[in-house]
């Protein structure tokens, strides 16, 4: 048995019987771990993302989340996707205090709005907690996503692109207040970019994900490729990480197999 503390073991998804999108799909996620999984668009990232999070299932496989196989969705895992999905009628403290309520809905009000006002602070938003999404930019939409997301406290982070619409500027700043509140929470978290530098400044481990193929010769499903260690200091930071020992050589590792695989690199 594993002794991570997520494992992922022959998970298959199929459209059509003959022809799986990805096949034999088998990693491990370590407790306080910080996976990014990196490849094609319709490899199949995003499928396994929810099926991690319980919105999807499999073709067959298994899941095992702290020894229980996941079934269906959980405020064990907290999902943040691209669009931030808050609810527009409510302010910035509603739309996470329903998501903190429905965690512990025996909780008092005052303590409600203790946990709401401490993730709210974390990602720098405490001068907005009464605004609601129409007043707020897409980067401070995000970080309330985020910001609910921790609020919860749950045993793992996903994050579909959650980064993927913002600009340069603001990206490289939620980066920043990401990466201190997993190291404060000690998260783990499992995240789909297809941002080569951002994998490699966020992520313990880099999973590195190919598309089917047909030939000639047949067809073979997607499916992981390399799953690589980021042999970089753990702690660094975003406009240090080109002067970093190692930078370079995994840099190159993972555009040349996205190249390699006719992916576009972000950059």
């Amino acid at each position: 048995m594993s002794s991570d503390f997520l494992t992922v073991e022959g998970l298959s998804k199929s459209f059509n019987p003959s022809k799986p999108v990805f096949a034999n799909v088998d990693f491990g996620i370590a407790r306080g771990e910080f996976v990014c999984i990196i490849g094609h668009s319709g490899c199949g990232k995003t499928t396994i993302l929810n099926v991690l999070a319980g919105l999807d299932a499999a073709s067959s496989g298994v899941v095992i989340m702290d020894g229980r196989e996941v079934v269906g969705p959980s405020l064990e895992r907290g999902v943040v996707f691209q669009s931030h999905a808050l609810m527009p009628w409510l302010s910035v403290r509603s739309n996470i205090a329903f998501a903190v309520q429905s965690k512990w809905p025996d909780w008092s009000k005052a303590d409600v709005n203790a946990q709401v006002e401490k993730f709210v602070s974390m990602v720098g938003l405490s001068h907005a907690i009464e605004k609601k999404p129409s007043e707020l930019s897409g980067g401070m939409k995000q970080r309330v996503g985020i910001a609910r997301a921790f609020a919860i406290q749950p045993k793992m982070l996903l994050l579909d692109e959650p980064f993927g619409a913002l600009d340069a500027l603001t990206r490289g700043t939620i980066q920043d207040e990401l990466i201190q509140i997993v190291k404060a929470t000690q998260q783990t978290v499992f995240m789909i970019t297809h941002d080569v530098d951002e994998a490699i400044l966020l992520a313990d481990k880099i999973i590195l994900m190919r598309n089917a193929t047909e030939t000639n010769a047949g067809f073979t499903p997607g499916g992981i490729a390399e799953v690589v260690m980021n042999p970089l200091p753990a702690l660094r930071k975003r406009a240090d990480l080109h002067h970093l020992d190692g930078y370079y050589d995994l840099r190159n590792h993972i555009v040349d197999f996205l190249v390699g695989h006719g992916l576009s690199i972000s950059h």
